[in-house]
């Protein structure tokens, strides 16, 4: 789908506040309201707007110690990778997972309330995924810049 300048604006609106009303919308695109729902539905349609979501505060819901974890399978044949992308999907404490190049196969961002939380969750339920042979885990210090919008 080819976006033009109009419905990037609209895009870059609705990153940063997904619950303005189209009135809103339409006031700062200088469209009609009707045109901003159409636009908003044609992007849904298209699959450009995937989903809304509410962002956490992570401290004020107590799961603020963010781990990011290096996975190297033991060997890369398909029914290794499937079955290891199929449970890794399954962990409610893994938020992203991405199949990567370099010394590692898997970076996977972890989130959990505290380090004793961290190490139940890798003795209890990520080393227990089969074909895992190795792991290197690397701990936020300080949240320097987190954002979900993406630049148009």
């Amino acid at each position: 789908m080819q976006l033009d300048k109009t419905d990037k604006y609209l895009l870059e609106l609705l990153q940063e506040d997904s619950k303005q009303t189209n009135k809103e919308l339409s006031n700062k695109l200088g469209l009609s309201v009707t045109a901003v729902y159409e636009r908003i539905k044609k992007l849904e349609r298209a699959q450009v707007i995937s989903k809304y979501v509410a962002l956490l505060n992570k401290k004020a819901v107590d799961q603020s110690f963010v781990t990011f974890c290096s996975i190297k399978l033991v060997q890369h044949s398909k029914d290794y990778v499937m079955k290891f992308e199929r449970e890794v999907a399954k962990l409610d404490e893994v938020l992203e997972c991405y199949h990567i190049s370099g010394d590692y196969d898997y970076l996977l961002k972890v989130i959990v309330a505290d380090m004793d939380a961290f190490r139940e969750f890798m003795v209890k339920k990520l080393t227990t995924i089969s074909h895992i042979g190795s792991t290197h885990s690397a701990f936020m210090i300080n949240e320097v810049k987190h954002t979900t919008a993406i630049q148009l």
